[in-house]
């Protein structure tokens, strides 16, 4: 276990960008902060990630974004969006979203903090963990429909299939 890691264990919490940033640079993850900001790269199953954690102190709330590399264009905008709505009716914790601004999709996950507004080594492994399952669960999907051509029923059946065993 690296320094830094081993430090948030024993203080427990910390300021939110902080233990993110402790955490991307335990596991040997590129990271960087400025300001309410850190963004870094997790290795999905499928791809690289892109994760930014913002934290809004106003509010006590870190929002954290996880970007797929996946730009969708204008022809493809309403099947992607259909997709999304279906993929997020599969989740129980944060969702899926085209921005309207270069078509980027990205998974969300808004988190309130409480009074005062720490984050634990725990809470910070479990947003990062799940955003990246999230993210690698609902890929293939995504690909079928935008170079598969592939309906979004077909495809998020086909993404959601569980293989039994191993190969």
């Amino acid at each position: 276990m690296r320094t830094s890691e081993s430090r948030f264990e024993a203080e427990e919490d910390a300021a939110p960008l902080e233990m993110l940033t402790a955490l991307f640079e335990a596991r040997g993850w590129p990271c960087g902060a400025t300001g309410d900001e850190m963004s870094g790269e997790v290795q999905g199953s499928w791809t690289t990630y892109q994760l930014r954690g913002i934290w809004r102190p106003e509010d006590m709330v870190l929002q954290l974004l996880c970007l797929p590399e996946i730009r969708i264009s204008d022809e493809k905008r309403a099947v992607a969006q259909e997709l999304v709505t279906m993929v997020n009716e599969q989740m129980w914790l944060g969702h899926f979203d085209i921005w309207s601004n270069g078509g980027v999709l990205l998974y969300r996950n808004g988190t309130m903090l409480g009074d005062e507004g720490l984050l634990s080594l725990g809470q910070a492994q479990s947003l990062v963990e799940i955003a990246v399952e999230e993210c690698d669960r609902f890929y293939p999907a995504f690909q079928f429909v935008l170079w598969g051509d592939k309906s979004p029923a077909d495809a998020l059946k086909a993404a959601m299939v569980d293989a039994a065993g191993e190969a």
